[in-house]
């Protein structure tokens, strides 16, 4: 069975939320990742050598960047719709946008809450504004990334929002657009589901 292992109010909440979509059976470990002893568990240390979390376990596939699970798990479980094939024109968009908070908003977030100056011709990530400015262009069909099909790039990028909007580091009203579509990405049963479980409330 899959196995993903998580820990409460993290970035974890996107496997929980890619598997609650998936539909596919899993089993949820619980890793404190503030617990050395939680962290030295052997077969989690298996899936994420760094004792971060997402990590996935998969048969014999071992997974802890949470975009590439995304892209994992819609190419190995395709029933599930959650991503393109490849060979479908929306493949590439879809691999562009499912890595794009890791590669990009993150980092820009992180620039912009350590107050660094922003230094886009030397870093891949570009600035704040341009990440943002990427990101309004791509939604410009909407609803969601790749238009009317909800994909696991909606996850990554739908949490991603959330968080800046949830911790004030973007304004709703001056961002619309990101708002709506962080809000109908979050308002997913399975983005529910996941909210829920992250936060121990289930």
């Amino acid at each position: 069975m899959t196995k993903l292992f998580w820990c409460p109010n993290t970035r974890a909440i996107r496997g929980i939320w890619l598997l609650e979509e998936s539909g596919i059976p899993y089993e949820r470990v619980k890793i404190d990742i503030r617990d050395p002893n939680s962290r030295a568990n052997p077969e989690f240390r298996s899936a994420s050598p760094m004792g971060k979390v997402p990590a996935l376990i998969d048969g014999p596939v071992r997974i802890n960047d949470s975009g590439a699970m995304c892209i994992y798990i819609a190419d190995a479980y395709p029933k599930a719709g959650l991503g393109p094939a490849v060979g479908h024109p929306d493949r590439g968009a879809f691999l562009q946008w499912t890595l794009f908070n890791n590669s990009h908003l993150e980092p820009a977030m992180a620039e912009k809450a350590a107050g660094l100056t922003p230094k886009p011709s030397q870093n891949g990530w570009g600035d704040m504004e341009s990440t943002l400015a990427a990101l309004r262009q791509g939604l410009e069909k909407g609803p969601f990334i790749l238009g009317e099909r909800f994909s696991a790039a909606d996850i990554m990028l739908g949490s991603g929002l959330n968080f800046m909007f949830m911790f004030k580091m973007l304004d709703a009203e001056k961002e619309p657009q990101l708002s709506a579509y962080a809000n109908k990405c979050m308002e997913r049963p399975a983005a529910q589901t996941a909210a829920r479980i992250s936060s121990g409330q289930e």
